[in-house]
């Protein structure tokens, strides 16, 4: 099995909706554009891959999102040793009707006191669900790394959630572990680097906004 020697997860630069909210009373999520200051981050990004690829080949998968797809075009990767495949299980959560400001602002607070990972959005997804999605996407990665020819490099341009969800599954990670860290900043990327024993390792830790706190699996009602 040719496993790649480093996975890197870069999150879209900052999008319209980073920076206003009610822009998804006009535009569905999927569609919404990087910024201006989107497009640097993009562009600072891609010096920085640039300089830790190489000249190695590169299999990279993207987002459909219109803010992942225009990441990845400022990237500049050289495109004779990059392999693209637009890959829709790497999208962001699904938030379901945004055009209702006031109930989505009651929806997030209901997720921040409910969990994040296991609260649905009305007509969207939960985090278990893109948790469950991610997972299928990582089935077909390692049967990728069965190709004797794989890259030794994987790139995954994705959106905060997503980031977060596939180190979970990678890492095994428990929820409460999972609720506790931070989305990266736009722009910003976690690298899986290949170890010499065999294990991969996340090159830098997600920040922690609190303490993880697990059920007792030994706590019995009084």
């Amino acid at each position: 099995m040719a496993r790649p020697q480093r996975i890197v997860l870069l999150r879209h630069g900052e999008s319209e909706g980073n920076t206003d909210d009610s822009v998804y009373e006009r535009a569905p999520d999927h569609a919404l554009r990087m910024t201006r200051k989107g497009h640097r981050q993009a562009v600072e990004a891609g010096e920085r891959l640039r300089a830790l690829f190489g000249e190695e080949p590169v299999s990279a998968y993207v987002s459909p999102y219109r803010r992942t797809l225009q990441t990845f075009r400022e990237l500049r990767l050289d495109p004779a040793l990059v392999r693209i495949r637009e890959e829709p299980r790497l999208r962001e959560q699904d938030w379901g009707n945004w055009q209702d400001r006031e109930d989505v602002r009651q929806q997030k607070a209901y997720r921040d006191a409910y969990g994040h990972f296991f609260y649905r959005f009305a007509q969207g997804e939960s985090g278990a669900d893109v948790y469950d999605r991610v997972g299928s996407f990582l089935d077909s990665l390692y049967r990728s790394f069965e190709q004797p020819d794989h890259p030794p490099n994987v790139l995954l341009v994705t959106h905060g959630l997503t980031m977060r969800l596939f180190c979970m599954r990678w890492f095994h990670w428990s929820v409460a572990e999972f609720e506790c860290l931070s989305n990266p900043g736009n722009g910003e990327d976690r690298i899986l680097q290949l170890g010499a024993d065999g294990r991969y390792r996340l090159d830098r830790p997600f920040e922690r906004w609190t303490t993880p706190e697990t059920y007792d699996l030994d706590d019995r009602a009084d």
